[in-house]
């Protein structure tokens, strides 16, 4: 599975963005599907996740309410939406995909990842 995530850029804060990831393969729409972020010098984190069969969701507290998660299995795609942009969300965003579904939140659960899209969001 190859994971492509495109939709990043610079904004300011209150500002909006949308970012997708299309991914290849036969089985996607059986992954468990999930956004991480790194800023620099931190640890990479999960900001928001979605099952395949139900698209129920999970999301960091820090983003909760502010950006939402979706996926389109006949398209291959999942995407994030982002509202409300505070200059610490600034970030590479990066998709990833965990065949075993598991939706757990630690990085080491998935086995895919994309290439990730740089967030800048200014004051």
């Amino acid at each position: 599975v190859q994971l492509q995530a495109s939709g990043g850029g610079l904004v300011q804060a209150g500002g909006s963005l949308r970012l997708s990831c299309v991914a290849s393969g036969r089985t996607f729409s059986r992954y468990y599907m999930a956004w991480f972020r790194q800023a620099p010098g931190k640890e990479r984190e999960f900001v928001a996740g979605i099952s395949w069969r139900l698209h129920s969701t999970s999301y960091a507290d820090s983003v909760k309410g502010r950006f939402t998660i979706s996926r389109h299995n006949a398209k291959n795609t999942v995407y994030l939406q982002l509202n409300s942009l505070k200059p610490e969300d600034t970030a590479v965003y990066f998709c990833a995909a965990d065949p075993g579904g598991a939706g757990e939140r630690d990085v080491g659960w998935y086995d895919y990842w994309g290439q990730g899209t740089l967030v800048t969001v200014s004051s």
